[in-house]
């Protein structure tokens, strides 16, 4: 009974380090990051734009995205479009001005894809940029992951 314990003990202690890693692990080196917790992937004058992995930890499993219009303009750090958990809605802001090129309709029959895959099949819109001088004000990999550490321990 007592090496039953010790097992569950050590397999409970593993698994709490484990995810605990895992909400940092999954900071993309070629992506830029804002702090309401977008990225963006720019690919010539368009970007591909998504919620992080750690934002999708936090908010639980999605239920739903409300996603913008094709062809309808955006700015950097306003909202767009809303992802609703079974925690809580949050808006979902730009991180770049532009125009809306393509959503991701895939999300309207399987929102968890912003769960399952939030870098790849969980991208959320794609903006011709209309200014790539504001791609300074965002955050590098190694910067979003020290500023989420610092949120996480303020809660």
């Amino acid at each position: 009974m007592a090496s039953r314990l010790l097992w569950a003990s050590r397999a409970a202690s593993y698994l709490r380090i484990s995810v605990f890693h895992r909400g940092f692990s999954s900071v993309l080196k070629d992506l830029k990051y804002a702090d309401s917790h977008e990225w963006v992937k720019v690919e010539g004058n368009s970007a591909i734009v998504g919620i992080t992995d750690h934002a999708q930890d936090h908010l639980g499993d999605v239920v739903y995205v409300e996603l913008p219009e094709v062809g309808a303009p955006v700015e950097q750090g306003s909202g767009f479009g809303a992802v609703e958990s079974v925690k809580a809605t949050s808006d979902i802001n730009s991180p770049v001005s532009g125009k809306i090129l393509e959503v991701n309709e895939e999300l309207s029959s399987s929102p968890g894809l912003v769960n399952s895959s939030p870098y790849e099949k969980g991208w959320i819109i794609k903006v011709e940029v209309s200014d790539s001088g504001e791609l300074k004000n965002l955050m590098e990999a190694d910067q979003y992951s020290k500023f989420c550490e610092e949120e996480d321990a303020k809660h």
